[in-house]
C-alpha cells in the first residue's frame, strides 16, 4: 500500500472508529509499527490527529486561537450556554472558566440576576459590565493570549482563596479514552484550580468537541458533575459515557 494509501485509511479509520490502535493497524496491513508510527507523525504535524501512546485520536479543532474559535459552532454554543445559564440560582456564587462557550454563558445570563461570577477571563468580566446585579472577581495572573484567560502561579494561587456553589468548565476535547483534555499544560492546572473550589462542575462542551482529545487532561469522569452538550445523546462516545454514570445534560 502506498502511503498516500495508508495516509487515507488511517484518515478513514479514525472518522469511522474515533481512534488507532497503531499494532491493529499494522497487522492490517502487513506493515511495520514504525511505518504506522511516521504516518501518524505525518498526520500529527499536519494537526489531523492527537498522537497518543499506542496510536491516535481525533483532534479537537477548539484548539485554534481565540479569534478563529470565536466563529467555530457558534449555535451549539448558544444552545449549551443556555443550559448552563439555567443552572444558576439566584444569590449564588458561580465560577466561570474563559473560552467563547463561557463567554456565550455570560451573555446567557438573565441581566437583572444577583449573583457572584467568580472568573479569571477579563473578557468574561467585560460582558458582566451590563448585568448591575452581578458582583464580577476577577482573578490576576499571566495572561495566556491563546484563550484570554489568566494562568500560572499567581492565578493557581488567588483561587484557592475563593469558593462557589457551581463551576462551569470549559474543555477542548470529551473522550471517552483521553478524557476531558485541553490544549497547554497551565491552562489545564488553572481549570483544575477552579473546579476544586466549586460544590458541583459541569463542563460546557458542544458538539464539535465530542469523541475528540488534547494533549493535557484536565480531570477525571468522577470530579464532574455533568456534562452539558448540544451533541446528539445517540452519540457513541455519550452513550459510553452515559453507561459510565456521567451525567449528560442535553443542550437545545
Amino acid at each position: 500500500m502506498l502511503a498516500a494509501e495508508r495516509r487515507d485509511h488511517l484518515l478513514d479509520l479514525l472518522a469511522r472508529e474515533g481512534k488507532i490502535v497503531a499494532k491493529d493497524v499494522a497487522a492490517d496491513l502487513g506493515i511495520s509499527e514504525d511505518s504506522v508510527r511516521r504516518d501518524l507523525r505525518d498526520l500529527a504535524a499536519e494537526g489531523l490527529c492527537q498522537r497518543v501512546y499506542g496510536g491516535a485520536l481525533p483532534v479537537s479543532p477548539a484548539v485554534a486561537d481565540y479569534a478563529a474559535r470565536q466563529t467555530l459552532s457558534p449555535d451549539g454554543k448558544r444552545q449549551v450556554a443556555a443550559a448552563a445559564a439555567a443552572l444558576v440560582r439566584p444569590g449564588s456564587a458561580l465560577i466561570l472558566d474563559g473560552g467563547t462557550t463561557a463567554q456565550a454563558v455570560a451573555r446567557a445570563l438573565p441581566p437583572d440576576l444577583a449573583c457572584t461570577v467568580i472568573t479569571h477571563s477579563p473578557t468574561i468580566a467585560a460582558a458582566l459590565l451590563d448585568h448591575p446585579r452581578a458582583e464580577v472577581f476577577l482573578l490576576g495572573g499571566r495572561l495566556f493570549k491563546h484563550s484570554a484567560v489568566t494562568c500560572g502561579a499567581a492565578a493557581v494561587e488567588a483561587a484557592q482563596n475563593v469558593s462557589a456553589e457551581l463551576c462551569l468548565l470549559g474543555v477542548t476535547g470529551v473522550h471517552p479514552e483521553a478524557g476531558l483534555t485541553t490544549g497547554d499544560a497551565e491552562e489545564a492546572a488553572m481549570k483544575r484550580a477552579l473546579a476544586a473550589r466549586a460544590a458541583d462542575t459541569y463542563i460546557l462542551a458542544s458538539a464539535e468537541k465530542i469523541g475528540t482529545a488534547s494533549r493535557f487532561r484536565v480531570l477525571p469522569w468522577e470530579d464532574i458533575s455533568g456534562l452539558i452538550t448540544d451533541a446528539d445523546p445517540r452519540h457513541p462516545v455519550l452513550e459510553q459515557l452515559a453507561a459510565r454514570g456521567v451525567g449528560i445534560l442535553p443542550a437545545g
